[in-house]
């Protein structure tokens, strides 16, 4: 049997044995045993008789022995300790109350306030700083509320950024736009309500029973990629497709029949919209149709496929972009976490808005003018009073009953628009098509 004083000792077998279960030493005694089946026996008698003379006993009970462990094994070994660690801050976490108070919490973003301060207090947990900490702030808290009552007589200082002219003209030109058509709709609901002959139930269930016939009249291959934006004209002839290719496709209605197709986008295009008077009063070479897309861009196109404007400001990829029903002003929602106002004949930004704690996804206008709603992906979707900036309301969610489900994609539905007479609900998707719903054939 070979014997080296020098190299590790090495186990090599034919099969499995239980002598793989010892730990062999490496120091200075270490042994190269080469062990096959055939000379079980005379390894078991060596290591009874010969190696255990030489304290081998010792080794197997960790005294004073370093063994050579590969640097797999040690990779491995401090992952595992990594993971331990991170799951037991994680039930650390799990099991700590976490103070909300904004008078003890200053946080930028009220959403991410819980988990950041969590983390924070799990490591100071970990370290046995915690205790200290709730201390100091239970005597900040005393000291500050016994401030509060001396205090109690002094008001709080609103501060308020200054706009530019461009904005406070963008502001009146809303008053006046919205102040005439708000007035008209007030008007209009007050006749309906004292009008004995009108009734708002019957006349409900009349659409829900129209729409709850609705079914697929056309379906057409829409681009290469994937859809992910659409828009009806106010006229309903046309519709507008976006494209993860970057592309902007111009269709007629009722026959989906291409007809533009606007190139100019170099990252896939998120969001179309319509001017409110395209295809009806605004010629057809003028500003028609705004498009957004993940090469932070927004851009303004006529119906002959003509690119006019670019819009540029935005520090990451847009999401959905909407015309101002005065026709003078382009909103753009953005995952920079803001959307923003621009002049549509200057390219001028008018208003860059913040309030969401995440990306911001979805914009829309009133159709007064007066107010602009965005959502993001913080689940929060807010109302703007456009004349103040000024952020009056935050949506929560609501249950609603379905009246209709409508089941023809096979990916997931991307956008939809329905025509303001309602004749015609249209869908896109990711599989790349385009729907055309109806209630009336049915």
């Amino acid at each position: 049997m070979a014997m080296n004083t020098t190299s590790p000792m090495v186990a090599t077998f034919w099969k499995p044995w239980y002598l793989t279960l010892l730990p062999l030493p490496t120091s200075r005694h270490s042994l190269e045993i080469v062990i096959h089946e055939k000379k079980r026996d005379e390894c078991v008698r060596f290591l009874r008789e010969g190696v255990c003379k030489t304290g081998v006993h010792k080794w197997f009970q960790g005294e004073g022995v370093d063994y050579e462990v590969s640097e797999e094994s040690k990779k491995a070994r401090e992952k595992q300790e990594h993971k331990v660690q991170k799951l037991f801050m994680r039930r650390r976490a799990n099991a700590l109350a976490v103070p909300t108070n904004d008078s003890a919490v200053r946080a930028q973003r009220e959403m991410e306030r819980r988990d950041r301060l969590r983390a924070v207090m799990t490591r100071l947990d970990a370290d046995g700083e915690l205790e200290k900490l709730l201390q100091a702030q239970e005597a900040a808290g005393d000291g500050a509320a016994a401030a509060g009552v001396e205090d109690a007589g002094t008001s709080e200082e609103i501060f308020h950024t200054e706009g530019s002219n461009e904005l406070w003209q963008a502001r009146m030109e809303i008053l006046k736009f919205s102040m005439p058509r708000a007035a008209m709709r007030i008007q209009r609901a007050k006749r309906k309500r004292e009008d004995p002959d009108e009734d708002e139930n019957a006349e409900t269930d009349e659409v829900l029973q129209g729409m709850a016939h609705t079914s697929m009249e056309c379906s057409e291959i829409g681009d290469e990629r994937p859809l992910s934006g659409f828009a009806l004209s106010p006229d309903g002839f046309l519709l507008a497709t976006s494209s993860w290719s970057g592309h902007t496709k111009l269709w007629e209605v009722p026959a989906v029949k291409k007809t533009v197709v606007l190139k100019g986008h170099t990252e896939r295009v998120t969001g179309v919209a319509f001017h409110p008077q395209s295809c009806k009063n605004l010629s057809s070479s003028a500003g028609n149709i705004a498009t957004g897309s993940a090469d932070c861009k927004a851009m303004l196109w006529s119906l002959e496929g003509t690119r006019l404007r670019s819009f540029e400001g935005h520090l990451k990829r847009l999401a959905r972009v909407a015309s101002h029903p005065a026709g003078l002003y382009l909103g753009t929602a953005s995952f920079d976490k803001t959307w923003r106002l621009w002049n549509i004949n200057t390219g001028t930004e008018l208003l860059l808005q913040e309030g969401h704690s995440r990306s911001v996804y979805g914009i829309a206008f009133q159709k007064d003018g007066s107010l602009a709603a965005s959502c993001g992906l913080d689940a929060l979707a807010r109302v703007w009073y456009l004349r103040t900036g000024r952020s009056i309301l935050a949506l929560e969610a609501r249950d609603f009953k379905p009246v209709k489900t409508l089941a023809g994609h096979e990916g997931k539905v991307m956008d939809l628009d329905v025509m303001e007479d309602g004749q015609y609900i249209a869908t896109v998707s990711s599989d790349r098509t385009i729907k055309l719903w109806s209630h009336f054939n049915s």
